[in-house]
């Protein structure tokens, strides 16, 4: 009985701890999955589904590769929201990062008055002395602020290319900035002049390495137009501006609209400064639309002076009414006179001076003058101008004629002096000015000149044509085009030198006047002039007679006012032959002189295909005997 009741006992303690363990094993169980899910759904909620949940006992283990290292922590944080964080076990990685792109390479150049600074980050391999060096040398006393810092990373294709035109362009920018960067340089400027405009982008243009983007943004500021001056006419075979000036935008819209209202093809204003009204365009565009009214003449305003010259026939009451009706719409700061010319007759011919230039720049001058004073300053006049060798004098004196007609004949001279050639006809009643030029903006420049110098209510016709040809900024030519012009004189005529010596011979002076006149039309050039020998005596001999043959002849250009800043000299000696040495032909081939044009992105190397003056000279002897004359 005792032992049953033990055993019942047992029975019932093990009973419950099988129950117990049951109820805890299911407790743990449910505390996991609940942990694990509720950690899981969390984690998706916040688009973290790379991180692997697994929940053992109290503690949830977090696994998988984290994008980044903030992702991780806050993997771990979102975790610790849902259970205890200390129960949280961190069994996650991060992903390795990927290498670091190299920074982008560039630099900004400033130059002003004040000086130049310079800004950016560049490669480590630039050689940042000889970039600072250049920059002094262009600054000069006004210094350098450099800002520049360096990454040691390989410099990018085409960055040293494109350094080495920023350091060559800042040369002739004077007030400008430029951007840098490993395919493109950008180059904002600001020039004197339209014409100093246009020069510079054609040099910078041709200046530009291949493969480098050049983006240009360069502005010139409004001329000043003194006197401020428009001069419309109408005749029978045109009707057009001898020359146009507005004071805005705006107000060369209405004068142009205003032209193209009377019958003008195609009209052009240049907008300046100098206006003396705000009401500029109101007088001009009355003025037009009244001299539309005659029916034919012309019309010109300098500064506050207005002059109207009707065409002859115009009905007097015709004249009257619209002189007067212009009169009163005129604003108050204007002057204005008119003139109706009476018609006369066709059979008798006024008095008349005339003055012909020619292309080749001769110069005839014909027909009146008031006396022996007024010939006499005609002629010094003209020989002043064109030359005292290109004027021929044929006037006469006679009396009777205007006592403005000494004015009438210097202001057509002078004006004259700005066409290419043409021609000038003074008459009583008008002076007429006929020609061609390189100037676009000549009629506009001519028009003011004879009304400065005519004075108010003075009849004058401004008849030019604008031939790009002639035309100063637009006629330079390209570096190519200069190279096939120094190798045809090249061609014709060989540059040699006294035996003995590095002084050029008196037959090659012709050669060097040739190349001259090519080079200063040429305009900024990066000019090498190389000079070589034979391989007959002494290297170190070859090599300074090479150097001094090559200073002579950039001596010469200097001597012809060539402009040689951007020249160098340099000799060679026997280096880079042309011909065999062993034979006298060949020597005579190989002492020579030749000019290389030298580009931004090219390095000097006498190998290089170049523009060769061979300067053979049956005439001239070997080096052999001119080292051996300096030797003694």
């Amino acid at each position: 009985m005792r032992l049953s009741s033990l055993l019942t006992i047992f029975l019932t303690f093990a009973a419950a701890a099988v129950v117990s363990l049951v109820a805890a094993n299911f407790s743990v169980s449910l505390i996991e999955d609940s942990s694990e899910i509720g950690v899981r759904d969390a984690l998706d909620a916040k688009g973290m589904t790379w991180a692997e949940v697994e929940a053992n006992g109290l503690q949830v283990s977090l696994s998988g590769v984290a994008p980044t290292e903030a992702v991780r922590f806050s993997a771990l944080t979102t975790a610790g929201s849902v259970v205890d964080a200390a129960r949280v076990i961190d069994d996650m990685n991060v992903a390795a990062l990927e290498a670091l792109a190299p920074p982008t390479f560039s630099a900004e150049i400033l130059r002003n008055d004040s000086g130049l600074s310079v800004i950016g980050l560049i490669p480590s391999s630039t050689d940042r002395d000889y970039v600072i060096a250049r920059f002094n040398s262009i600054a000069g006393s006004n210094g350098v602020t450099d800002l520049l810092e360096a990454a040691d990373y390989p410099a990018p294709d085409g960055w040293d290319r494109a350094m080495e035109f920023a350091l060559s362009a800042m040369s002739s920018l004077p007030r400008a900035k430029v951007s840098v960067q490993a395919d493109r340089v950008a180059i904002t400027a600001i020039t004197d002049s339209a014409a100093d405009k246009a020069r510079l982008e054609k040099n910078l243009n041709r200046m530009a390495p291949e493969k480098i983007t050049l983006r240009l943004d360069v502005s010139a500021p409004r001329p000043v137009i003194t006197p401020f001056t428009t001069r419309f006419q109408i005749t029978q075979d045109d009707i057009s501006f001898d020359a146009c000036s507005a004071d805005s935008d705006l107000a060369a819209e209405r004068i142009i609209g205003a032209a193209k209202a009377a019958g003008a093809t195609n009209p052009k204003c240049t907008v300046g400064l100098g206006s003396p009204t705000p009401k500029w365009a109101d007088a001009v565009t009355a003025s037009i639309h009244a001299l539309t009214q005659l029916g034919g003449g012309s019309v010109t305003i300098a500064d506050a002076d207005i002059s109207v010259l009707a065409e002859a026939g115009v009905q007097q009451s015709t004249f009257d009414t619209v002189i007067g009706e212009l009169e009163n719409t005129l604003p108050d700061v204007f002057a204005l006179q008119a003139k109706l010319p009476q018609t006369q007759d066709p059979n008798e011919g006024p008095p008349e001076f005339t003055a012909t230039l020619s292309p080749e720049g001769q110069v005839q001058l014909r027909g009146r003058v008031n006396d022996d004073a007024l010939r006499e300053l005609t002629s010094s006049f003209a020989k002043a101008r064109f030359g005292s060798d290109n004027v021929y004098t044929a006037t006469r004196v006679v009396d009777d004629l205007p006592a403005d007609w000494a004015a009438r004949v210097l202001a057509g001279l002078e004006g004259l002096g700005e066409l290419s050639h043409g021609s000038v006809v003074v008459t009583p009643e008008e002076l007429t000015l006929t020609g061609d030029t390189g100037n676009p903006d000549a009629s506009t420049t001519l028009s003011a000149l004879l009304a400065g110098k005519l004075g108010d209510g003075a009849a004058f016709d401004v008849n030019v044509t604008y031939q790009k040809k002639l035309d100063p900024v637009l006629g330079l030519p390209t570096p190519d085009e200069c190279e096939a012009e120094i190798g045809a004189i090249i061609a014709a005529g060989k540059i040699n030198f006294e035996p003995g010596s590095a002084t050029i011979d008196a037959s090659a002076l012709g050669t060097m006047d040739d190349i001259a006149a090519v080079l200063k039309r040429c305009g900024d050039l990066n000019l090498e002039i190389q000079g070589y020998t034979d391989s007959q005596g002494r290297e170190e001999m070859n090599l300074a007679l090479s150097q001094s043959r090559a200073e002579s002849v950039l001596n010469e250009l200097r001597a012809r006012r060539v402009v040689t800043g951007s020249f160098k000299a340099v000799g060679f000696g026997e280096k880079s032959p042309v011909a065999d040495n062993d034979t006298e032909a060949g020597r005579e081939a190989n002492r020579r002189i030749e000019f290389r044009l030298v580009r931004p992105d090219t390095v000097a190397s006498p190998d290089e295909t170049t523009l060769e003056n061979a300067s053979q000279n049956s005439d001239t002897p070997s080096d052999e005997t001119t080292q051996e004359s300096a030797t003694e």
